[in-house]
């Protein structure tokens, strides 16, 4: 445990097909190496006491990804959330899928529906994995289930508050986020969680995903409990 800690963690996990490149293997054999850094991050954020961890898996722009890396991906997806259910539970941490998953297989849905099943009750930390995700994606969701509340003359437009907005998002009960995470040295939020990262704290660095350690995530940690977080207020 650590004093004053992000209560909500997110990370692009970036760098896999770069790690592959680097060491002249496939493009799927990056992805499979990231799947050990995930357990060790995971870890990490239990052993540190972090309420809150979402890591972005897949986005709703990598289906334009050539045809056997999705496939490869999607059947990894697969076996982690028929592998893993048991250890999440035994650790009391709640997996919750968050995107659009009715564009997944049958097979993959029911998989996520036994897994989240499995580990509902847990309580010492929620694990959100984006799969099919979008902040865009998100957001449209969220005004369309709102408008249909308006529509419904359930609610006046000039009521509407951000507060509202935050429940109709995949995120639902979840914090704000604190801390974003990216790794493999690109600097930028790629569509994921938009409307969550509004004050977040933003963290670069040129580690490959395969390559991140739970040391990378201290320091990650650390350089977010040096800043000093405004909101907009005067120093």
């Amino acid at each position: 445990m650590i004093s004053n800690p992000p209560q909500h963690i997110a990370i692009i996990m970036d760098g896999n097909n770069r790690w592959a490149r680097r060491s002249l293997l496939p493009a799927l054999s990056g992805h499979r190496a990231a799947i050990n850094t995930v357990r060790d991050v995971i870890k990490r954020c239990r052993e540190l006491g972090i309420p809150w961890l979402t890591l972005f898996a897949f986005s709703s722009e990598n289906w334009r990804r050539p045809a056997d890396e999705v496939s490869g991906l999607m059947q990894l997806l697969l076996n982690a959330l028929e592998k893993e259910a048991g250890k999440l539970e035994q650790h009391d941490i709640c997996l919750k899928i968050i995107g659009d998953c009715s564009a997944l297989s049958p097979q993959i849905q029911a998989a996520i529906g036994r897994c989240e099943a499995k580990t509902a009750k847990c309580r010492a930390m929620t694990l959100m994995v984006a799969v099919n995700y979008g902040g865009q994606w998100d957001l449209t969701r969220a005004f369309r289930r709102l408008a249909a509340v308006v529509k419904a003359e359930d609610l006046e437009p000039e009521s509407i508050q951000p507060g509202q907005i935050e429940e109709y998002l995949a995120t639902e009960d979840a914090p704000p986020v604190d801390l974003l995470i990216r790794t493999s040295g690109e600097k930028r939020i790629s569509n994921f969680l938009l409307w969550q990262c509004a004050y977040a704290e933003f963290y670069f660095c040129d580690t490959l995903w395969p390559d991140f350690t739970a040391q990378d995530l201290d320091g990650a940690i650390a350089d977010f409990q040096g800043r000093e977080r405004r909101f907009g207020r005067s120093e």
